[in-house]
């Protein structure tokens, strides 16, 4: 959780990071000629005398450049309806900038009335939420919420006191429409023809299905040329054979003090100072070895699933299924996906399921630790939050769509049509996704290799090695690389500069 966002990779409640200086000023340059138009926080009011407040972030449900789809136009109409002098407009980002531009907008203090939550950014640069959060929902009238807002959501994955909810200055600055699950979309009547039942069960079976699938027709797993494919493939995988070095490597809490961090589930995990520390002092390095075995066998996965041409697929890119065109289409077996993908395959002429990936046994690596596969559900998923230097009737305005989108009655139609998973007690979620929060799927990845430096794509950590063109060598040597810069940058973002391992 993307995880899509849309994330990459998992977070494991981490400090937000800032993109690197030169990054920021080129694309200030670039941004700010369009900033006010989509922003649209300069006039309080239109010619029809009502409030406009815009939302700007990606789309996660389908295609499309204008519209996050029939479903929140529906979820809007009926707040302009609930609130007829507020009106409410969406602006559209492209899933491969969206990050940039919201980072952009938000240093350049352009930002418009409510953004997507995952975009590099410092705390100071957005409203902390805690205080209206401890005040009535005014849209509920009894129950959870009616008295404090904050007591709508369901605990496990959001509140004041989740670390997974905080910032770097322990503050909550997002309200999550919806939770997110990760996990494998699979075609049923594909399955059928060549003779497979899901779920598949370890890592060998992964394999064995793809050659299968290919005897009967399909290209086994669709892919494209986003973050997503082999950043959740890389992190599920390592997220396993790494599993026994989470005691060792979890020195510090999720704030950065000294101690052990947990999710919140109370599991242990290895949160941002911690990682930063390992690499740094070279605990974690690309040539340990369940990071050697991880590159391993994503390698063989990748030859044996995915299509050879799979790096020149940019056609749909969505966010919510990866490789959209061939599964949609009916060439592709699987495909990764997040439970709102259910949106961007309304219109598929065959039934699909979901299941999570399988576990890494000892039958394909002597590396193998006996963990589960887990990704872990959470409020990655569709989050949004009000920049800082939104003040007066906009931010109360801002504040009210937040509140209507996070009472059950008013999200439960959405959530129903796009696979949701609720964040608030009341409502409910999708049967054809219920296996991507199922279980130890849902629960968080302890402990996953690390990113690189902003600007820097998930993508580009692994397509030379994936597409053979780096052996293993140059790919380690490369990702070490990556892995300093990175840790180095979350040094310098986050002021751990005093700490002896990073100097």
């Amino acid at each position: 959780m993307v995880a899509p966002h849309i994330r990459a990779v998992p977070r494991t409640a981490r400090p937000r990071r800032l993109r690197s200086p030169l990054l920021l000023a080129v694309s200030l340059l670039l941004a700010l000629s369009g900033a006010a138009c989509a922003s649209g926080s300069d006039d309080s009011t239109g010619g029809d005398g009502k409030l406009t407040i815009t939302v700007e972030g990606p789309n996660q449900w389908n295609d499309s450049g204008s519209s996050f789809g029939k479903p929140w136009e529906d979820l809007v109409a009926a707040f302009e309806k609930a609130e007829p002098d507020i009106k409410v407009k969406t602006v559209v980002l492209p899933l491969n900038s969206f990050s940039q531009t919201i980072s952009t907008h938000l240093a350049a203090g352009t930002a418009p009335e409510l953004v997507f939550n995952q975009a590099p950014h410092q705390p100071y640069m957005v409203t902390s939420l805690d205080d209206y959060l401890k005040k009535p929902n005014p849209y509920i009238k009894s129950g959870p919420g009616s008295r404090r807002w904050l007591d709508v959501f369901r605990k496990r994955y959001y509140g004041i006191g989740n670390p997974a909810s905080r910032n770097a200055d322990g503050h909550v600055e997002f309200v999550p429409f919806n939770l997110v699950g990760t996990g494998i979309f699979y075609n049923r009547e594909a399955f059928d023809k060549a003779g497979l039942k899901a779920p598949v069960r370890t890592f060998e079976d992964l394999v064995g299905a793809c050659g299968r699938l290919k005897a009967a027709g399909y290209t086994p797993l669709a892919m494209d040329r986003s973050d997503l494919g082999p950043g959740w493939t890389m992190a599920t995988i390592s997220g396993m054979l790494l599993d026994s070095w989470v005691d060792k490597l979890n020195v510090y809490t999720v704030d950065g003090k000294p101690g052990k961090a947990a999710s919140s589930t109370g599991a242990p995990v290895v949160a941002g100072k911690s990682m930063a520390k390992a690499v740094l002092t070279g605990e974690l390095t690309t040539k340990t070895p369940p990071v050697v075995e991880s590159h391993r066998l994503i390698k063989r996965m990748w030859d044996a699933c995915v299509d050879k041409d799979w790096s020149g697929n940019t056609e749909g890119l969505n966010g919510a299924v990866v490789g959209l065109r061939d599964f949609a289409s009916g060439k592709a077996g699987m495909a990764w996906g997040v439970n709102f993908g259910v949106s961007a395959l309304k219109d598929v002429k065959f039934p699909f399921a979901s299941m999570p990936f399988p576990q890494v046994t000892r039958e394909s690596t002597p590396l193998a630790t006996g963990a589960p596969a887990r990704f872990g559900a959470g409020v990655g998923g569709t989050s949004y939050m009000i920049p800082s230097t939104i003040k007066g009737d906009k931010l109360a305005a801002a504040i009210k769509f937040l509140q209507f989108v996070s009472t059950p009655a008013n999200i439960q139609p959405w959530l129903s049509r796009t696979g949701g998973i609720s964040a608030v007690e009341g409502a409910g979620g999708a049967a054809a996704t219920k296996a991507f929060a199922d279980g130890t799927w849902g629960d968080s990845i302890p402990l996953a290799v690390p990113g690189g430096p902003p600007g820097v794509t998930t993508l580009s950590l692994y397509e030379g090695w994936l597409l053979g063109t780096k052996s293993l060598s140059q790919q380690e040597s490369y990702l070490q690389d990556m892995w300093t810069k990175g840790q180095r940058q979350a040094v310098k973002d986050n002021k751990w500069d005093k700490e002896p391992w990073a100097k």
